[in-house]
């Protein structure tokens, strides 16, 4: 059986074979109903564009960067699952790096663009540069940027609301009756721009529910990991009034501090509920499963990839454009007990 052809696609699409090229080299003209279209048929006739023939005719090297500060944080690993294939069918190898959150390394790849750095454009999550480091970076270079780093207008940025998910994992728990409620994982330094506005959702939630905050119960931490989460944790039962409840700036925090509570003979959540952040699987089969915000990852990857590939397929530079993908509170036994129903999926 032959392999299937660029025209084959344009006919089962039923758009022009320009149309399709448009699409396969990223090209932002092309209409979002049309760009669907021509995907389903791409994904149908399992279509692999030509990468070797149309690099040589463009000057590219057919490879695009995803930069990411930890391998080993299961957000990161599950969103470059959502990346790579939709890289891979629009034709484009994935390169992976890990800056483990190092601000020269950082700094380095934004500045000496994508030539220098044998890859056509990057998707980008910096830990060690603040805000305005990447007003330093190479304007030349195709870059898309996750997190909470707003655009600059060279490069477009895409994120979730983390002040409204932050403010509606606290008032679930202020929901629930909890009064003295946690915050583990604030970073009040320039690089914790996450993270402050996570704290920043947390005391709007306390301020709309008419709740003082018990200053002393915001707990930084330098990552969020679970050795960071149990350390918080337990610095907070250690005290003559803990908390009855915890909001963790991610899923691993809460891994963390829910071992922490469990292992000091309380139960989760009648004594300490306990919300995290990212939805990652560990989450899903913890025991008791923990509540999370669970970010829209296939959003936030297929729209990072679309934006970097237009952006390499523009013979014109772009404005940045800021992306909020959506998010949404999933609520588990860690807040809601046994009679949560179970689920391994969100």
């Amino acid at each position: 059986m032959r392999d299937a052809t660029l025209r084959d696609v344009a006919e089962l699409a039923g758009v022009s074979a320009r149309t399709v090229s448009n699409v396969v080299n990223g090209y932002a003209r092309v209409t979002e109903r049309t760009r669907e279209k021509v995907e389903r048929a791409i994904r149908e006739l399992g279509y692999r564009p030509n990468v070797l023939a149309r690099n040589l005719a463009n000057g590219r090297s057919g490879q695009i960067a995803v930069v990411v500060p930890y391998l080993d944080t299961p957000y990161f690993a599950e969103l470059l699952q959502a990346i790579i294939p939709r890289a891979r069918e629009r034709g484009y190898n994935v390169l992976i790096d890990q800056t483990d959150g190092d601000p020269a390394h950082e700094r380095e790849l934004i500045r000496r663009g994508a030539r220098a750095l044998l890859f056509d454009g990057m998707i980008f999550s910096p830990l060690g540069l603040a805000q305005e480091d990447l007003d330093d970076g190479d304007p030349t270079l195709p870059l898309v940027v996750l997190g909470e780093r707003s655009s600059n207008g060279t490069f477009d940025h895409v994120g979730i609301d983390d002040v409204a998910a932050s403010r509606e994992a606290t008032a679930h728990l202020i929901g629930l009756g909890r009064r003295r409620i946690a915050a583990i994982g604030d970073q009040p330094y320039p690089t914790g721009e996450a993270a402050q506005l996570r704290t920043l959702g947390y005391r709007r939630a306390h301020a709309e529910a008419g709740l003082p905050v018990d200053e002393s119960l915001i707990i930084s931490t330098p990552r969020f990991n679970r050795a960071d989460g149990s350390g918080a944790m337990r610095l907070l039962l250690d005290r003559d009034d803990p908390p009855d409840a915890v909001f963790c700036y991610s899923d691993l925090v809460a891994l963390g501090a829910l071992h922490e509570v469990l292992d000091r003979g309380l139960r989760v959540p009648e004594d300490i509920a306990i919300v995290g952040y990212d939805d990652i699987e560990d989450g899903r089969y913890s025991n008791p499963t923990i509540s999370t915000i669970s970010p829209d990852k296939v959003t936030i990857a297929t729209t990072a990839v679309e934006r970097l590939l237009a952006r390499i397929g523009s013979t014109e530079p772009l404005p940045g454009v800021e992306v909020r993908a959506g998010h949404r509170l999933i609520a588990r036994r860690s807040t809601l007990g046994r009679h949560t129903p179970t689920s391994n999926h969100p």
